[in-house]
């Protein structure tokens, strides 16, 4: 009797928790999804919050004040939780995250925006969840299926179709700004969702910024005694939304979700994200609405939905 009892009580155990994983997979998926989408909705405020910070403030003095403040944000939540030093082994990694998240994209793109128009920048940039899941295959060994690439594809070819006929085909410093600055940042994105796997999400961004402070406050001091800011609402709010919600915040729950629903399928929620960026340049900037974002929101949404229910 005692060996019967042993041999079918593993099997009720198995039996009975099967439905049980599968419903915390779906959970864990769903909440995944919803802060990567959150996280889209910060990234979407970050050029016209740019914009604004641009009043006042130089491009390099913008660059280096955010991070900084940023850093200090996340250094008091490090401390106050008394979070232990990642391990030599992640530092590595936590490099790739400040080089790309922390200094490269947004210096980058600040730069470009001091001649680029928001809604313009924000449909080049478009091309970064392509960018992240091509470095994401090859960092991680993922390898999506091929309706997940068609569908990533087809949206890209939307984003540069659009970029083409607002440009006029014509290449720009201001492009090319934008396109180192996607490389660079698709690199931090899946270093990063990679790390998000082994710490908590928040942590990650947060230690990248704290890596980085020997070099900002040297920058910040630097660019603030050759460009004196003027301060205005404008100025102190775009520069204040860049350091707290886009830089920490939105880094934050963006990890989260990778780690959650993986870096490929995380990165096609960024599709969106040009298209919530040119409604923002609208209604915070006054700039005027390109006549093809509609047709060009309706095929980037649909795309959204392939790569979202394609396996990988």
């Amino acid at each position: 009797m005692r060996a019967h009892d042993s041999a079918t009580a593993p099997s009720s155990i198995a039996v009975s928790t099967s439905p049980t994983t599968a419903t915390v997979r779906t959970a864990t998926v769903r909440a995944g999804t919803v802060q990567a989408a959150l996280g889209v909705i910060a990234f979407s405020l970050t050029f016209p919050a740019t914009a604004w910070g641009l009043e006042g403030f130089g491009a390099w003095s913008l660059v280096a004040v955010r991070s900084v403040l940023a850093a200090v944000i996340a250094g008091g939540c490090l401390l106050a939780l008394r979070v232990p030093v990642p391990g030599r082994r992640h530092w590595a990694g936590l490099a790739v995250v400040a080089a790309g998240v922390v200094v490269g994209f947004p210096l980058l793109t600040t730069l470009a925006l001091e001649t680029s128009t928001t809604a313009h920048a924000a449909v080049v940039v478009g091309l970064l969840p392509l960018t992240t899941a091509a470095l994401s295959a090859l960092r991680t060994g993922i390898r999506p299926s091929r309706t997940f690439w068609t569908a990533a594809l087809a949206g890209a070819g939307a984003v540069i179709a659009f970029t083409v006929q607002q440009s006029g085909g014509a290449v720009t410093t201001a492009d090319l700004y934008l396109l180192a600055a996607l490389l660079v940042c698709a690199a931090g994105y899946t270093e990063g969702g990679r790390l998000a796997r082994i710490m908590p999400g928040w942590q990650v961004i947060a230690w990248a910024l704290v890596l980085c402070l020997p070099l900002t406050v040297p920058a910040a001091a630097l660019a603030l005694s050759y460009d004196t800011p003027h301060l205005t609402a404008h100025s102190v709010a775009g520069l204040l939304w860049v350091a707290a919600g886009s830089q920490f915040l939105g880094l934050v729950v963006w990890y989260r979700g990778m780690a959650a629903i993986d870096v490929p399928k995380a990165s096609q929620l960024q599709l969106a994200q040009p298209l919530l960026t040119l409604v923002w340049s609208v209604l915070l900037l006054g700039e005027h609405l390109p006549v093809a974002a509609p047709l060009t929101a309706a095929a980037v949404l649909v795309c959204i939905a392939v790569t979202q229910r394609a396996r990988s």
